[in-house]
Order: structure tokens, then sequence, then C-alpha cells
């Protein structure tokens, strides 16, 4: 029962059914998203069975909303099974995109946690996209959505004006602005745009191969590329040590925050685009190389169900040729210079949920006589806009375990996380600043 959760009286749990989270007078659903896999979008409701794995509070990465709150309807059980009772009938709301569940899906951090650590493999990141996409359609979307989720464009903007941008971003009036118009809590600090990207170097300075001498295509991310150019630099030198001829994939934006905030008909022209932009690369058999975590799971797990007949065809070709650059380079990084005695390692959600840490922790082996700490660290609880929004509920999971383990490093110790959004989150809460994995080696090679 999950009216005790502050939910309306109707929601009901299925503990005198027969704990499958079947429903009598189903039908199927139009939806943006493939949900095949699952036989449809009800079925993909329907893999909850109650097991409460999400319920766990000590280990692992799902469900961080949960861990915080300690709410039932914050974990992924609960957000399934109102799911699944709206679908079926059994809510007052009127439909999947009815606003009694926006409440629900509210604190769900899009994580991807459950599609790994759930026993049935409940795809709750899909579900919430899905959901606000419908909920967009029957009721508008919001104004601060549709500016927020287009990140590239202010990004790209926002390098241009650079220091001027990050100027006014940090002012304090900006920062009301932003709190009252965009629902940004002003405690937290913008990222600060370069005023030099990444792209714009290689172009400067062709150091770049052509496709048809690569061996390997680096993705220039919108964030790593925007705003942390050094990271895509420091990969090029890491993967040309390991031998390899690399070229720069063409810079397109994958849509991550038009999937996240649930704009799933932009975000199916970003992956078209994305697609036909990299779909030469993978039919060449060049691996196409990712730093950020979030903008790989967009192209190898989001896009292919996003797009329908060939489209879909070729977005599974791109996904295909997808890896992190640890998977490229673990097997072929030669021994590096010695580095720090201690390396600890928080893995990003998306990372851990789709490849797993070992491919990092064999590159990071590279360091000689180093001991390689991965924790078990869960979500950082930054999560791209999340932690802007939800400030206290973002401190709150953080400070589970990453958060009292960045502020403990000792002399010789380095925190490594492959992801921006996680780096941004240990610095303002911690105030140390990681770094990425193949920065951290770049400097050592």
């Amino acid at each position: 029962d999950l009216s005790d959760q502050g939910f309306p009286d109707a929601v009901r749990s299925d503990a005198d059914g027969d704990g499958t989270g079947s429903v009598d007078g189903e039908r199927e659903y139009a939806t943006r998203f493939d949900f095949s896999d699952f036989g449809g979008l009800l079925r993909a409701t329907e893999q909850c069975t109650g097991v409460g794995a999400c319920r766990k509070t000590l280990t692992g990465t799902m469900c961080p909303s949960y861990m915080a709150t300690r709410n039932e309807i914050d974990s992924t059980r609960g957000r399934a099974n109102a799911l699944r009772l709206a679908l079926s009938g059994g809510l007052e709301a009127t439909g999947f995109g009815d606003e009694e569940l926006l409440p629900v899906l509210d604190l769900c951090l899009e994580c991807k946690a459950c599609k790994r650590e759930c026993p049935t493999g409940v795809d709750m990141a899909r579900l919430k996209s899905e959901f606000l996409h419908q909920y967009h359609a029957r009721h508008g979307a919001p104004f601060k959505d549709r500016v927020l989720s287009r990140a590239d464009r202010i990004a790209r903007w926002g390098s241009r004006l650079a220091p001027l941008s990050n100027w006014l971003a940090a002012s304090g009036p900006v920062r009301r602005v932003n709190e009252a118009v965009f629902g940004l809590d002003r405690r937290r600090p913008l990222p600060a745009f370069s005023g030099r990207p990444f792209t714009r170097r290689r172009r400067d300075n062709s150091f770049a191969v052509t496709t048809a001498e690569a061996d390997v295509a680096l993705f220039a991310d919108t964030f790593n590329n925007y705003y942390e150019p050094e990271q895509l630099a420091d990969a090029m030198e890491l993967l040309q040590n390991c031998g390899a001829e690399v070229t720069v994939a063409p810079q397109v934006c994958c849509g991550r925050p038009l999937i996240s905030k649930g704009f799933l008909d932009g975000a199916a022209r970003q992956a078209a685009a994305t697609t036909s932009a990299l779909l030469p690369l993978a039919e060449s058999g060049i691996p196409i190389l990712f730093c950020e975590p979030s903008c790989y799971s967009a192209v190898q797990d989001d896009h292919p169900r996003l797009l329908r007949g060939a489209g879909q065809e070729d977005a599974r070709k791109v996904a295909g040729a997808c890896q992190l650059v640890e998977e490229w380079a673990g097997p072929r990084i030669r021994p590096t210079k010695p580095g720090p005695s201690k390396v600890i390692v928080h893995g990003h959600c998306h990372q851990k949920a789709l490849v797993g840490m070992q491919p990092l922790q064999k590159l990071l082996a590279a360091i000689p006589d180093c001991e390689v700490n991965v924790l078990d660290s869960g979500c950082c609880g930054l999560a791209g806009l999340f932690g802007y929004e939800h400030y206290d509920v973002s401190k709150l999971i953080g400070e589970r375990r990453l958060l009292p383990a960045a502020r403990e490093l000792e002399e010789n110790e380095v925190l490594v996380s492959p992801g921006f959004s996680c780096r941004q989150q240990i610095k303002h809460f911690a105030g140390v600043q990681s770094q990425s994995p193949t920065s951290l080696l770049a400097a050592l090679l």
C-alpha cells in the first residue's frame, strides 16, 4: 500500500494477486520509445515482481532516491507499481501522461541502475522519459524544460561568449533569476564554459588524422567539448600512446538532455542526425570511443530504441561500434610513469549499468605500484540537471559514501571519476578536484 507515502488512496499493492504484476483488461499504448524488448509499455511496467531489491540502502546504486528519502514511492518498485496501475485503470489518473504521476517520477535520476541491478531488469529511466514525453503531449511542456533540454545550444553560445558568460552565470542577480525562472538552485554554481572548445583546437592544430587513416574515432561530446576540452585532448594523447591513429568523429550532440527531459521527438531527430554522422565510421569498422558515459549510453542504449525501420537498424550498427575509452585502451595501454600510490574510483551510473567497472580497473592498472580501489558509492547525486532542481536530495545521495570518501583522501591518493556531472558534484560539496581517468593517465605517459 503506497497511500502512506503521500500517493492517492487509490494506490494499492497487488499483494493479494499472483505476484507477477499482471493486470486484467490490458491494452497497448502508442509510445515514442520502442518497448518491444518487453512486449510493450504495459509489460515494461509489469517487469517489477515486488522483490524489493531497490529498497537496499548500503550497497549498489539502485535506487539513489530511495536511499535518500526511504519512501516507497521513491523506489523503483513504487514507481513501477504506480505506472502499472495507471495504465490498467487502477488509479484516479487518466493514463500514462497524467499529471498525478509527476510526483511519483520526480525524484527518479534516470541513472539506469535498475536496468542492471533489478532482478527483472525494470528500465525506469526509459519509462520516465516516455512518461514525460506523453505528459508534454497532453499538457504542454514547461518553458524551463524546453530551454534546459537544449544544453548543446546553451554550451555552444556560452563558449562563444566566454568569459562574459561565466561572469554573468556566477553573478548573484543571474543566479536568482535562474532559480526563479528555471528552477536552478542558486546555491549550486554552474560549470564554467571554455572559450576554446576541443573541436576548435582540433581545427586550429589539425592534430587528427583523416577517417581513411584512422584506427579509432574520438567522440567530442558536448559536456567535455565546451566545458572541459582538456579531457578530450588528454584522451587523444592516451589513445595515440596506445598506438592508435585517431580521428575525431563528426561533432553532433547525442541529445541526452532531450531524452532526460522527455522531449523524445527532438531526441529522435538528434538520434537520426548522430546515426547519420557516425554510420560511415561504424560501417568502416572504426571503433567510436567516448569519454562521457552519459553520452555513450544515449548513443549505445537509447538511440536504437528511439528510431524505427532502417534508422533503427543503422542506429544498432552505430551502437555496436561504440565503446568507452577504457574498453579500447585498457588492453593496449603501456605501463606509465610512477603516479599516485592509490587511486579511488567513483564510477558513473551509466558506465556501471551498461559496461561495468572492470575495463576502467584494467586501464588504471597501467600505473605501477598503485592500488586501485573502486568505491561502492552508488550515484553521485547530480545526474545532469537533477542536482540543480533537487539540491538537498542531491546532497543526501552523495553523502551516503562518495562525498565522505572524497573528503578523506590522503596524500598521494587520487579520486578518479569519469563523469562530468560526478566531477562537478565532488568539487562542489567536498571541495576536491577529482580527475578523469584519461587526464590522470595522460599526465603519466
